[in-house]
């Protein structure tokens, strides 16, 4: 029995990168084997064991091979005769399809380290155009690796073309595809990871909504926009809904069902295209109108949501080269005013039921007409 640690532990270390996680494989041993030395099994799909102390994962080298459509259509075969090159064959990048032994010596059968080098994304082998989910993954690759200068090599781009025309894409989960489409957008270079699909013809299969809208001017403002929202570190969900701005208000809510995105995404996406022209006129805004955006996003109980509304919009409107710092401000400045307002003096002067919350309303009413008045974004 032979243990070697694989992946991307092997490919992070030789760029000298920070390792979150490492896996191992087992060369020449049995599900028997490995259970009898303290191994706790969890692989429903293929023979996947728990160390015994460190609680990482030590997979049995295995082959693949395709028998149906989609990222789940595969049989795989693990046993002691599976070779240590004919796992990392079934992998999907040769930077990914690396190995390290006991002593620190790399087994690279496919070119892995020539690829670092030349900061090159390439598929180990014709194989990899059997699996849809590799479109998604090799586009977060480039997301993560863009800063360090790598690209997708012409020939994967193509299998990955062909994944694409295939329409497999569509076969994929929504919740497999979600996964790695929310760890791209978080990736230094979202924006890559965007291009990468435009390039191969995934994001007319993922996202046809956004796709049927895109001309030279949009997505390049797209583009930039996930870029921005990359270098000002803001969390998915603004960055989910810079990513669906130039979608049709009515489409936003049926895509993000279809994608089964979470609530808080799928929310800020749909306030985001509702709201925005409001945000924009906000210095016109007559003190009703301005209140009553403040209650569309409940800021007194949820005012996370509406920091994030202002980020998003500030993030598309710093494409056009304003500087909307000021109408940030000013909106930050109500959302204080609004929030400011006691219900304590108005319980003392004997409000309560529903006379109580029309109070309230009049009083920040009054508040946001006198805060409109010294004010100005």
């Amino acid at each position: 029995m032979q243990i070697y640690k694989v992946g991307g532990a092997v490919r992070d270390r030789l760029l000298g990168r920070p390792v979150s996680e490492t896996d191992w494989v087992v060369v020449g041993a049995s599900a028997e084997e490995m259970v009898a030395l303290g191994y706790r099994p969890v692989g429903a799909d293929f023979p996947v064991f728990l160390h015994p102390k460190t609680g990482e994962e030590y997979a049995l080298a295995r082959t693949e091979r395709k028998s149906g459509r989609g990222y789940g259509g595969f049989t795989f075969h693990a046993s002691p005769e599976v070779t240590l090159e004919e796992d990392l064959q079934r992998r999907d990048l040769t930077i990914n399809a690396m190995a390290e032994d006991e002593q620190g010596r790399v087994i690279d059968p496919y070119g892995g380290q020539r690829d670092l080098q030349a900061r090159v994304l390439r598929h180990v082998a014709p194989a990899f155009a059997e699996d849809p989910l590799r479109v998604l993954r090799v586009a977060r690759f480039a997301a993560r690796y863009a800063p360090l200068g790598f690209t997708v090599a012409e020939e994967t781009l193509a299998l990955m073309r062909q994944l694409s025309e295939s329409g497999e894409l569509r076969d994929l989960t929504p919740e497999r595809s979600w996964k790695e489409i929310s760890r791209a957008l978080m990736e230094p270079r979202p924006d890559v990871f965007v291009d990468v699909l435009a390039r191969c013809g995934a994001l007319a299969e993922l996202f046809p909504e956004l796709h049927a809208v895109l001309d030279g001017a949009r997505s390049q403002a797209l583009l930039t926009r996930l870029r921005l929202c990359a270098e000002h570190e803001q969390p998915l969900t603004v960055r989910w809904a810079c990513l669906l701005l130039d979608v049709p208000a009515a489409q936003i809510a049926p895509l993000n069902n279809r994608c089964k995105v979470p609530r808080e995404c799928a929310e800020l996406a749909q306030l985001v295209s509702q709201h925005r022209g409001a945000w924009l006129r906000a210095a016109e805004l007559p003190a009703e109108d301005l209140l009553a955006l403040l209650q569309s996003f409940d800021v007194y109980r949820r005012p996370q949501r509406f920091e994030q509304f202002l980020a998003a919009c500030e993030m598309a409107q710093r494409v056009e080269g304003e500087d909307a710092a000021a109408r940030t401000r000013y909106l930050q400045g109500a959302v204080d005013c609004a929030r400011n307002q006691s219900i304590q003096v108005l319980l003392e002067q004997g409000y309560q039921g529903a006379a109580l919350g029309e109070a309230l309303a009049r009083q920040r009413l009054e508040a946001l007409q006198q805060y409109r008045e010294t004010a100005h974004p």
